[in-house]
């Protein structure tokens, strides 16, 4: 049986969808049966992975208000083991359309859930709100993963994030956990990055991952910054551009 991760963060610009992208590529490459679900109407995941949205067809807008099969809308992408639920611009009205709709909170898990037995994992890639659709995705996730970024102000955000976990939990999913919570944005050169990742630790324990995503880093060869990456399939994951880069172990 897979599981269902969801890596979600209020805030924006703190590497959720960098974080998706290469998470989804690096369990492919070890042989993990891996689907991505874009969650986010700037569709930046799947721009990220290669796909074209302009030619996407059917999207996670047409599996929540359309009720289109789950076969209609997933693709697979040329990364190994990498199945992918692509977002495009439509999917913007769907929390007005949602809003309406019978048991709108678990649409997305009445369509994913069937299929964790042909999945290792599936990882939702969240809007940056806690709006129905990031709802739909904690009501069907196992876990949450939260990119945590090393900056001013990150800890705090985390405040309504958490209080909307505590009430998903009470009312729609007893068995969500965090999964983990990953340090992104890392600068060694200030004070503040490691303010935050010691506050982050000291709170969330050994949720906090011991491999942090820093600003740079020293790698065998030049390779573009996780925080520059282009979403464009001439830009692949880090772990498929240099395995050997410290941020893709």
């Amino acid at each position: 049986m897979g599981k269902i991760i969801a890596i979600v963060n209020q805030k924006g610009g703190v590497a959720k969808t960098t974080t998706a992208i290469n998470l989804a590529a690096a369990l492919g490459l070890r042989g993990k049966q891996t689907l991505l679900v874009d969650l986010d109407p700037q569709g930046n995941a799947s721009s990220g992975i290669g796909v074209d949205r302009r030619k996407v067809k059917h999207c996670v807008y047409d599996l929540l208000i359309n009720g289109a099969p789950f076969e209609v809308v997933v693709q697979h992408t040329e990364y190994r083991n990498l199945d992918l639920i692509p977002a495009t611009i439509q999917l913007a009205g769907a929390e007005v359309e949602l809003v309406s709709a019978i048991s709108r909170e678990n649409k997305l898990r009445r369509n994913l859930r069937p299929h964790k037995p042909f999945y290792d994992f599936i990882l939702i890639d969240c809007p940056p709100s806690l709006g129905l659709l990031t709802i739909n995705a904690l009501a069907a996730a196992d876990s949450l993963l939260v990119p945590l970024q090393c900056e001013y102000y990150a800890l705090e955000g985390l405040t309504q994030l958490l209080s909307t976990y505590e009430l998903i939990r009470s009312n729609l999913n007893p068995e969500l956990k965090i999964e983990g919570v990953v340090l992104t944005m890392f600068d060694a050169r200030t004070n503040l990055s490691s303010q935050v990742a010691d506050e982050a630790r000291d709170y969330f324990g050994n949720k906090v991952y011991e491999t942090v995503i820093s600003r740079s880093g020293a790698s065998p060869r030049p390779v573009p910054r996780l925080s520059e990456a282009k979403p464009s399939s001439l830009t692949p994951p880090i772990r498929l551009e240099n395995p050997w880069h410290r941020q893709s172990l």
